[in-house]
C-alpha cells in the first residue's frame, strides 16, 4: 500500500485521509498550525496515520497530496517532492486568494502554477471540482455499477497511471482530461465543477453518482469565461 503525504489536512485533504486509512494506506498529515492541532483527526484515523509538519508530510509521502489555499502554493516544501507525484487540489477563488493575473487572463491554470513552483515534481490536478462530502459519500468497490469518476489532468503519464491506481484504491474510476493545460476544463465555474455529482443543485447537501460517461460530457461542455 501507499504513504499518502497531505500538505493542508482541511475538508478535501481530512475527507482523502478517511478514505487512504479505510483503503489500508497509510497517511501522513500537515497543516499550517502544526502537527498538536491534528491530534483528534489523528486520533479517530489510528494506527496508520500519523501528524507531522509539511515537510516531514512531503518526505514521506510516496504520493504528496497539496490542498491549502492557492495564495500559499509557494510555502510548498520544493526539495523534498523532486521525483514525486504530487496531487493538486486547488481552486482560485480570487476573494479569498487575491488576484493572479495569470489566472484572471487565463493564460494558465491553479496547477500549471504549482507545477512552475515543483519544478522537478510530477504534478496531477484532481479532487478540486468534487465537494468534499460528495467525495466521501460517493466511494464505491471496483466493479460497483454506481461507481463515480474523477477528472485528472497532467504532463507525465507514469505519474496519472500512479493517481489513477489510487483513485481506484479510494473508491473511484478516472476520466483523463489530458495535459495540465487542459485542468481549467473542470476549475470553479466550468460545467465539470461539482455539478456531475450534485443531486439537486443549488443545494449542495445530496449527492448523486456520475460515471465516466458523464464526467467526459461535462468535460467537453466546458466553456473559458471569456466564451460562456
Amino acid at each position: 500500500m501507499t504513504t499518502l503525504g497531505l500538505i493542508g489536512s482541511g475538508n478535501i485533504g481530512g475527507t482523502l485521509a478517511r478514505l487512504a486509512v479505510a483503503a489500508g494506506h497509510d497517511v501522513v498529515l500537515s497543516n499550517s498550525r502544526g502537527p498538536e492541532t491534528l491530534k483528534d483527526l489523528v486520533d479517530e484515523l489510528g494506527p496508520n496515520a500519523r501528524a507531522a509538519t509539511a515537510q516531514e508530510a512531503a518526505e514521506a509521502g510516496e504520493i504528496v497530496v497539496v490542498t491549502i489555499p492557492l495564495r500559499v502554493y509557494r510555502e510548498v516544501p520544493v526539495e523534498p517532492l523532486a521525483g514525486k507525484v504530487v496531487i493538486d487540489t486547488n481552486n482560485y477563488y480570487p476573494e479569498r486568494d487575491g488576484r493572479f493575473p495569470e489566472l484572471d487572463d487565463e493564460s494558465t491554470t491553479t496547477s500549471e502554477l504549482l507545477q512552475r513552483h515543483l519544478p522537478a515534481a510530477k504534478v496531477v490536478k484532481a479532487f478540486n471540482n468534487i465537494y468534499f462530502q460528495h467525495l466521501l459519500d460517493l466511494a464505491r468497490p471496483a466493479g460497483a455499477a454506481d461507481r463515480s469518476a474523477l477528472a485528472i489532468a497532467g504532463d507525465d503519464t507514469g505519474a496519472k497511471a500512479a493517481v489513477t491506481d489510487l483513485l481506484d484504491t479510494l473508491g473511484y474510476d478516472t476520466v483523463d482530461a489530458g495535459p495540465l493545460a487542459e485542468g481549467w476544463r473542470f476549475q470553479r465555474d466550468t460545467a465539470a465543477y461539482g455539478l456531475p455529482y450534485l443531486a439537486a443543485p443549488p443545494s449542495w447537501e445530496a449527492s448523486k453518482p456520475a460515471d465516466a460517461a458523464t464526467v467526459r460530457a461535462a468535460l467537453a461542455a466546458a466553456r473559458r469565461y471569456a466564451d460562456a
